[in-house]
C-alpha cells in the first residue's frame, strides 16, 4: 500500500534537513565551548574556596563543574566533522555524558555523611556565595538553549548536557541556601545536607541521561539511519514508523 499523501500524525513532526542539522551542530558546539570556559573558571574557584572553607558542598559543586566541563568536551567531539550525522557517535556521546553523573555522586555522598557524623563545621565563604549567585543566573540560559537544540535534532547527548547545566543551576541555588545558612545562622549542617542532595540528584539525572529520557522524537532524524533506532524515540512512534515503511 502506498503511503504517499499521508499526513504526519499529531505526535510526529518532521525532522530538520542536513543543512539545518549542521547549522544546529555549530550552535551546539559554540554553546559547549562557552560552557567549557565557564566551567573551568567555576570549578577551579569552587574547589579552591571549598578547600579553604572546609565546605563539602562547595567542593562537590566544583567537582560537578569539572564533570560538566567534560560533558561539554564530549558534545564538541560529537558535533565535529563526520560525527555530526553519525548515530554511533550520538549513542557513544549519550553514554559518556550519562556516566559522568555517576562519577560525582559517591565522593560527595560519602564526604557529606562523614561531615554530618563528625560535626565538622565549614567556614564562611563570600567567594562561594558570589560564585553560586553567578551560576543561578547564567546556567539556566545555557541549559535551556542546549535543550532546545537537542529537541530539534533529536540528540539525547545534547539533552543530557543541557540537563547538567540545569542541574548546576538548581544545585547552585541549594548551595547558596547552605552557605548563607551557615554564614548568617550558623547552620553548619546545611552544607552537608546540600552535599547529599547533590549526590542524589546526580544519580537520578545520570540514570535518565543513560536511558535517553526527556528527548523529543522526530520523524526524520539527524542521521541517515533508521529514524527510531535512537534513545529519543518512544515505542509508539517506532512501531508506527516501521509499520508505514513496510506498507
Amino acid at each position: 500500500m502506498s503511503t504517499i499523501g499521508l499526513p504526519i500524525a499529531p505526535h510526529e513532526r518532521a525532522g530538520p534537513d542536513r543543512a539545518t542539522v549542521e547549522l544546529l551542530a555549530r550552535r551546539a558546539r559554540w554553546l559547549s565551548w562557552l560552557s567549557l570556559f565557564w566551567m573551568t573558571i567555576e570549578g577551579t574557584v569552587a574547589i579552591a574556596a571549598g578547600v579553604a572553607a572546609g565546605s563539602i558542598a562547595l567542593i562537590g559543586f566544583g567537582l560537578d563543574s569539572a564533570i560538566e566541563g567534560l560533558a561539554s568536551v564530549v558534545i564538541i567531539w560529537r558535533f565535529t566533522g563526520h560525527r555530526i550525522h553519525s548515530q554511533a557517535a550520538e549513542d557513544r556521546a549519550q553514554k559518556l555524558v550519562a556516566a559522568q553523573f555517576f562519577i560525582l555522586a559517591p565522593y560527595v555522598g560519602i564526604e557529606s555523611i562523614r561531615a554530618l557524623v563528625s560535626g565538622e563545621r565549614p567556614d564562611e565563604t563570600l567567594v562561594g556565595i558570589l560564585l553560586a549567585l553567578g551560576s543561578v543566573v547564567f546556567m539556566p540560559m545555557l541549559g535551556i538553549a542546549k535543550q532546545r537544540i537537542a529537541d530539534q535534532v533529536g540528540s539525547a547527548a545534547t539533552k543530557g548536557e543541557g540537563r547538567q547545566n540545569m542541574l548546576c543551576a538548581y544545585l547552585a541555588g541549594a548551595l547558596l541556601v547552605g552557605l548563607l545558612g551557615n554564614a548568617l545562622a550558623g547552620a553548619w549542617w546545611l552544607d552537608a545536607i546540600v552535599g547529599l542532595l547533590i549526590a542524589a540528584v546526580a544519580i537520578k539525572e545520570g540514570i535518565e541521561a543513560w536511558r535517553g529520557e526527556g528527548c523529543d522524537c522526530v520523524s526524520a532524524p539527524m542521521t541517515i539511519a533508521d529514524p527510531c533506532e535512537d534513545a529519543c524515540c518512544d515505542a509508539k512512534l517506532t512501531a508506527t514508523s516501521r509499520t508505514r515503511s513496510r506498507a
